[in-house]
């Protein structure tokens, strides 16, 4: 039954990732987008942790966690997204509901594989400037999804590494078109088909501290050029690649240099109650632009996550609740984008539960995160955003000999 649901479930989620409109956020506007959060529902929930090895959670971030599984797990997510959007004089809302991932990993002695889809980047905007004789308009949409396979493997009983690899693919469409006052207008549609590989490794170290588990992390991601096929579609309004009057252009493919990351973190506690640790991020600038915007550059991002989790009791039979996983976490980010001066920096508190269902392996986890990305000021736009993420996480053991028939 659950071979069923997995074949279906990946078929039906794979032809949606390539459809959806995964942002609204002018902030999508600049290179190949929003990237969007690489790691489960149970660490997003947690301000963005990624250090913990489980045994029956997937976790994303540093695949020599993987060496940790136990049994085999299956997770699919989704997300909810309401988003305000204002500067000094209007307000704006929008909604989204995206897909996040579909990845399924399993032991294999000392080792542990995993492999899955889920959406690198993301954009969705729309961009209405006027001036006394002119108004322009600018829209954008698709993103960039990646399919990923990655190994962790366990050399000491302390200590594991682990990699993975990428492949990254999508589509992006931005239109732009002026009116300036006369009957027909211009426009312009240009599309980048975006392709490349990518890789991170990790490290994990878990050891005892008096009577507390004592983890450490460590993942590094390689810078890596993603190559951009352009077409260009130039035209009257109303702006279609097929209306009257369009003129299509091959332009030369680009390159889209995807910077280094750096990432390290530690944490405290007993793995079957409580969990308290930090993550530091760092990530080199990027060379992203946009030719129809000439106040922007780019710096150094950092990402700064401190959370964690309690269970009251983990083998608890008398009271469900006792066996939820409470998490909780607060992140803060600068982008590395800075529009009109201003470092974009994006701010969120999250909270999470992880439901049990039929024991302890496999789990429903809900959770949300509220938080707030760019600024009113320098006639730049804030977001004030509340993501509802539900992700399944089923695990049960397979591969495993019968004893007896």
């Amino acid at each position: 039954m659950i071979k069923k649901f997995l074949l279906s479930s990946f078929m039906l989620l794979s032809l949606h990732s390539f459809a959806q409109e995964g942002t609204a956020s002018p902030y999508s506007y600049y290179g190949i987008g929003i990237v969007k959060f690489q790691g489960a529902v149970e660490n997003k929930s947690m301000g963005g942790l990624g250090i913990l090895p489980d045994s029956i959670h997937i976790n994303l971030q540093n695949p020599a966690s993987l060496s940790a599984l136990k049994f085999t797990a299956f997770n699919v997510a989704g997300t909810y997204n309401t988003v305000k959007l204002k500067n000094e004089n209007t307000a704006e809302k929008a909604r989204r509901t995206t897909i996040d991932y579909l990845m399924m990993a399993f032991p294999a002695k000392k080792m542990g594989i995993s492999f899955g889809l889920m959406p690198y980047s993301a954009v969705g905007y729309k961009i209405k400037k006027t001036t006394e004789f002119s108004t322009s308009l600018y829209s954008g949409n698709g993103g960039v999804n990646k399919v990923f396979v990655g190994a962790g493997y366990k050399i000491m009983p302390k200590l594991s590494i682990g990699a993975d690899f990428g492949y990254n693919f999508g589509k992006i469409e931005r239109m732009s078109q002026v009116d300036i006052g006369v009957q027909n207008g211009t426009g312009e549609i240009n599309t980048s088909e975006v392709s490349g590989i990518s890789l991170n490794a990790g490290l994990i170290y878990k050891s005892k501290l008096n009577k507390y588990d004592f983890v450490s992390s460590f993942t590094l991601s390689p810078s890596t050029n993603l190559v951009s096929k352009n077409t260009s579609f130039q035209s009257t309004i109303p702006l279609t690649s097929n209306s009257g009057g369009s003129k299509e252009s091959i332009i030369a493919d680009s390159k889209i240099k995807i910077p280094s990351k750096l990432a390290f973190g530690a944490g405290l506690g007993e793995i079957k109650k409580w969990f308290v640790g930090f993550e530091s991020t760092f990530q080199g600038s990027s060379s992203f632009g946009n030719k129809y915007d000439p106040n922007v550059s780019f710096e150094n991002a950092t990402k700064l996550s401190l959370g964690g989790y309690y269970i009251p009791n983990f083998n608890s039979f008398s009271n469900y609740f006792n066996k939820v996983t409470y998490r909780a976490g607060l992140r803060y980010e600068n982008t590395g984008l800075i529009v009109n001066t201003k470092s974009i920096n994006d701010t969120a508190l999250t909270l999470g539960l992880g439901l049990p269902v039929g024991g302890n392996v496999s789990s429903v986890n809900v959770g949300m995160e509220y938080g707030k990305r760019g600024t009113k000021n320098a006639d730049l736009v804030q977001e004030n955003y509340l993501n509802i993420s539900i992700g399944l996480s089923f695990s049960d053991r397979w591969f495993v000999k019968r004893k007896y028939n």
